[in-house]
């Protein structure tokens, strides 16, 4: 296994489509610091709905001043009533570029890094840095439904987390601000075909052939 120097990987997928568990493992592998952004949209979403801001841009910029990375990552985020007011909170212009902005204080203090989202290929690591490789995580709603209602301990019929799902991916594509988009050169990984370890398996094979 090669040890690099620096090392930027971007990870991109649609909702449960095992994204947030390749780029876990990937990271271990390598020893990258992972930035999952969509735990710092969950986060946004978390303090919104509890607070109830009436200036919510205000409200976001200070809460992202003070709290750092570690203490996100620490906090229970995977709700349902979370899960469906990210997709809403995600469209806002103004919310992205706080969450960018923070995003990218953590990218340019790390040379070996390995970020997950919706727009990271596309946006957040399309330049200054860019990214070295980037991944495009997909599988089918059957088995990305049932992978989030486990997740969310059964505590929603899987009717429900199936049509959420459905919803949020629409929601991602169509967006006027960062859509979800598989950018051209982004390897695909079909998630639904393959189990933890060949997902493991066929990244680090591509991230072998780095110069």
């Amino acid at each position: 296994m090669k040890k690099f120097k620096k090392l930027i990987i971007a990870c991109d997928g649609e909702s449960a489509s095992g994204k947030s568990t390749a780029a876990k493992l990937i990271s271990k592998r390598y020893k990258l610091l992972l930035i999952n952004s969509g735990l710092l949209y969950r986060y946004a979403s978390k303090e919104i709905i509890k607070y109830k801001p009436k200036n919510t841009i205000n409200f976001l910029k200070k809460k992202f001043k003070k709290i750092s990375y570690k203490k996100i990552v620490k906090l229970n985020l995977h709700s349902e009533e979370i899960s469906n007011h990210v997709a809403i909170l995600a469209k806002n212009k103004n919310i992205r570029k706080i969450i960018n902005a923070f995003q990218k204080t953590l990218i340019k203090k790390n040379k070996k890094i390995c970020v997950e989202g919706r727009d990271i290929a596309s946006k957040i690591l399309a330049k200054n840095p860019k990214y070295d490789l980037a991944f495009y995580f997909k599988c089918n709603a059957k088995v990305a439904s049932y992978r989030r209602w486990l997740d969310i301990k059964k505590k929603v019929s899987l009717k429900n987390v199936r049509k959420s799902l459905i919803k949020r991916t629409s929601m991602d594509k169509k967006r006027k601000n960062s859509p979800l988009i598989r950018v051209k050169d982004a390897i695909l990984i079909r998630t639904d075909k393959l189990n933890k370890k060949q997902v493991l398996s066929k990244m680090s094979e591509h991230i072998e052939k780095l110069s």
